[in-house]
């Protein structure tokens, strides 16, 4: 049995608007074992993102977490004061964002802002922790670090931009990493060395990642275990090998259908028909409803629950209840 790191209980983040309110993340669960890399998948605007803010506190108005539990070791991070997340955040989890350029100070040379993560967590000096940030670079694979500490973020090609990024958020050795799109600016050469710097850093340093993507095959090749997010929910759950050989949920199975592979090119590119609904104005029944080729009556009026497939296979239909009582 894994040990938890992270545990996620029925997580509501939910946008307070003059038009009403938007539920971007609805009653979502998930865990992420020590030392494991767990990835969530879905279209954008599904939530993933929203969950991940969520976790470090992020969330702008008029966002806000407005129910259940973020346990980190137990302790629920929704209940600390702003000092203490601020402790968290950096010490024990840290986040890597999609573009370096939005997330770096353009007028600040890379190897200050890396130290200064250093300087605001640890009791350190400031030539302690310019060893520490060299050091670092090193190991995230930036040559030459003495020279690039001195650089500005415009000086930098994208690929070292965001090894900068990892390197500020793997600085001051937390538990937990959340990757929120690492690659999403990257050629595809440049992103495949970003993921096996991220792998390798979790297998040797014993770090858990939380890793975002829209990207199935990003997730394949990362993750451990796997979770399919659609409209704000969990749709479906499960270890990477069973979710990618064995999908249930017609979501799921629509999203690895539109997967393209170059040994046996369609003649047609599989797609989901429709778009994610407007979470303001979601649907009586399930949220897939109008874009599932498996759609049944039920689906029009009913939400489904989660149904646990066993060895955590998880997935919110009617499916799986359909089929029993079929086989009745």
């Amino acid at each position: 049995m894994d040990e938890m790191l992270l545990e996620i209980k029925h997580l509501k983040s939910y946008f307070f608007t003059r038009r009403g309110i938007s539920p971007a993340v609805d009653d979502v669960s998930l865990q992420v074992p020590k030392g494991k890399i767990v990835g969530i998948v879905g279209e954008s605007g599904c939530g993933k993102s929203m969950t991940a803010k969520s976790v470090m506190d992020l969330l702008k108005y008029p966002g806000r977490v407005a129910g259940g539990e973020i346990l980190l070791e137990g302790r629920d991070l929704t209940k600390l004061s702003e000092k203490e997340k601020r402790k968290v955040r950096g010490e024990d989890i840290s986040m890597i964002f999609q573009e370096p350029m939005t997330s770096l100070n353009p007028v600040v040379k890379v190897g200050k802002q890396v130290r200064e993560a250093i300087l605001n967590h640890q009791k350190m000096d400031k030539a302690e922790a310019k060893k520490r940030v060299i050091e670092v670079f090193r190991q995230v694979g930036i040559s030459e670090p003495e020279k690039r500490y001195e650089c500005y973020p415009h000086e930098l090609s994208g690929g070292l931009r965001q090894r900068v990024m990892i390197a500020m958020a793997m600085v001051c050795r937390p538990k937990l990493m959340i990757a929120d799109e690492p690659t999403t600016a990257l050629d595809v050469t440049i992103e495949a060395q970003i993921l096996k710097l991220i792998k390798n850093l979790c297998d040797t340093t014993g770090m858990s990642c939380l890793l975002i993507s829209h990207n199935l095959g990003v997730i394949a090749q990362m993750c451990d275990y796997v979770y399919v997010m659609y409209a704000g929910k969990v749709v479906e759950q499960g270890d990477v090998f069973t979710l990618f050989d064995h999908p249930q949920h017609p979501y799921t199975k629509g999203l690895l259908a539109s997967i393209i592979h170059l040994d046996e090119l369609p003649e047609r590119l599989s797609t989901i028909p429709g778009v994610v609904p407007n979470l303001m104005h979601l649907p009586e029944g399930c949220a897939f409803c109008s874009r599932c080729s498996e759609a049944m009556e039920c689906c029009k009026t009913k939400k489904p629950e989660l149904h646990d497939l066993g060895n955590g296979h998880v997935i919110r239909c009617f499916l799986p209840a359909e089929r029993e009582a079929a086989h009745e």
